[in-house]
């Protein structure tokens, strides 16, 4: 540093007391590293209303020296009591921005491992702002605010779009045949952005390092998620936290709870072959439509008498095919479905059931019968420290009536996987209109209010801060 001092502020967190007595307290803190550690002095500045916390500016000979205290016993940085409204007007002034750049990754949207053009729109934007972006390959985005080493709270979004058509009329909608952000993955994305661009106004004022993980392939089983871990997502992490967009929640409202908070969600393929041949004489055939139509009807019955009806495990078809003409019986046809259930006990059970089932139903028609099954992921278990948090900043920013208890949904979200390492949460961010339609996810018509991309914004940005001052995070 050539002998530069280094400058810090910080909020301490103390009993209600004078300022004298806390700095005299300080100073005997201060005192334990003196100069030979790089300690030049501080000066106390304003106290909260209640006075439990203080900003305190500390004057270091080199970041090292700062860097060599912060993570001695018995001392803890929490952010500047200021930083919150500091990050809000921050993301205001960038909100017509997002808005737009919302609209674009709209117009272009990009399936599951094939986010080229989105990722490159992130690492620009972040590029000009200054912030450090390291690549997730083949198709993500790691970015980090902050100190360049230490502890990291973690932001995650997701980049895909779904294989359906864009219904709507607006000018943004999707520009590519058969693919739309019908699960508002456009908005968890430009709201990440927005968070972390706000906190980079803001940066050497972090204690903490904050990382945001642009994350290719939740679409898909299995998910992208296990990549960008395995390419350093969690290195150093203490939380990790997101966003889902809720198009049965108001905007200006989120949707919470602690523990689970989605389900367990795998993948099932049943794949049918034998012999087939004319409708006027099926006692001479297999009658593969027939077996068929018995595993989509059966399989999902049988499995609700061997599960805990508790668990809510159900299997659910979404594409069917077998045959292309009225009078012939097909030699082969497929179904392609989902399995899903609340419990985590009933998930780790859940492969070896379905294939028994499967199995048992078709065995009286003589078909050849391959089972494809991918595990897809766990159901994301909320940490309550974590959930507090969001509970927090969302009742800050939003206020305390804007927080909503929201049930377990049956959803899938890979999440999950990121929670099997540190902990976390996620909260249901509301994009309904006010008096508005209520729209379904996954759906071609899906729209949201743009006033719910600001919000995301804000509100992980504010996750972050007030991550940062939650011990029970920090010093896990």
């Amino acid at each position: 540093m050539g002998g530069m001092t280094v400058v810090k502020i910080n909020a301490i967190t103390v009993q209600p007391d004078s300022g004298d007595e806390l700095a005299q307290r300080f100073a005997a803190r201060a005192g334990a590293v003196d100069d030979a550690d790089g300690f030049e002095g501080f000066e106390l500045l304003k106290p909260t209303d209640d006075r439990t916390q203080w900003l305190v500016v500390t004057r270091w000979r080199d970041e090292a020296a700062f860097e060599a205290w912060t993570s001695s016993p018995g001392v803890r940085c929490v952010p500047d009591p200021t930083l919150p409204a500091d990050v809000r007007r921050a993301v205001d002034a960038l909100a017509p921005e997002l808005v737009e750049l919302r609209r674009d990754l709209h117009a272009h949207p990009e399936l599951a491992w094939s986010e080229t053009r989105t990722t490159a729109l992130l690492a620009e934007r972040l590029a000009a702002a200054g912030v450090r972006t390291t690549a997730v390959e083949p198709t993500g985005l790691l970015a980090e605010v902050g100190p360049v080493d230490g502890p990291v709270v973690a932001l995650r979004a997701d980049l895909d779009a779904l294989p359906v058509d864009d219904l709507t009329s607006d000018p943004w909608r999707s520009g590519v045949a058969g693919v739309a952000h019908a699960c508002g993955h456009d908005v968890h994305t430009v709201g990440l952005l927005g968070a972390v661009l706000a906190l980079s106004d803001v940066a050497d004022r972090l204690p903490l390092r904050v990382r945001a993980v642009f994350q290719p392939a939740e679409e898909v089983m299995p998910g992208g998620s296990h990549r960008a871990i395995e390419q350093g997502a969690l290195d150093d992490a203490v939380a990790i936290f997101t966003v889902h967009c809720d198009p049965g929640v108001d905007v200006g409202s989120i949707g919470l709870r602690e523990g689970p908070i989605t389900g367990a969600a795998d993948a099932l393929e049943v794949r049918l072959s034998g012999t087939g041949g004319h409708t006027s004489r099926p006692h001479l055939t297999q009658d593969l439509t027939f077996a068929l139509a018995k595993v989509l009807t059966e399989v999902p019955a049988v499995l609700s008498r061997r599960f805990d009806p508790r668990a809510g495990v159900s299997v659910v078809w979404g594409a069917v095919s077998a045959g292309s003409a009225m009078n012939v019986i097909p030699a082969s046809g497929r179904a392609l479905g989902t399995v899903r259930t609340l419990d985590p006990v009933a998930w780790a059970e859940a492969e070896a059931v379905v294939r028994e089932v499967v199995a048992a139903v078709v065995a009286p028609y003589g078909v050849r019968c391959e089972v494809g099954y991918v595990r897809g992921v766990p159901p994301v278990v909320n940490d309550a420290v974590a959930t507090a948090v969001i509970h927090r900043a969302a009742a800050d920013l939003l206020g305390e009536d804007a927080v909503r208890t929201t049930p377990q949904s049956t959803g899938g979200e890979d999440f999950a996987w990121y929670l099997e390492h540190v902990p976390g949460a996620m909260a249901r961010l509301g994009t309904r209109a006010p008096g508005g339609p209520t729209y379904d996810l996954h759906q071609g018509d899906l729209r949201v209010d743009e006033r719910a991309v600001a919000t995301a914004a804000a509100l992980l940005a504010g996750v972050a801060l007030g991550a940062m001052g939650e011990p029970d995070i920090t010093d896990r």
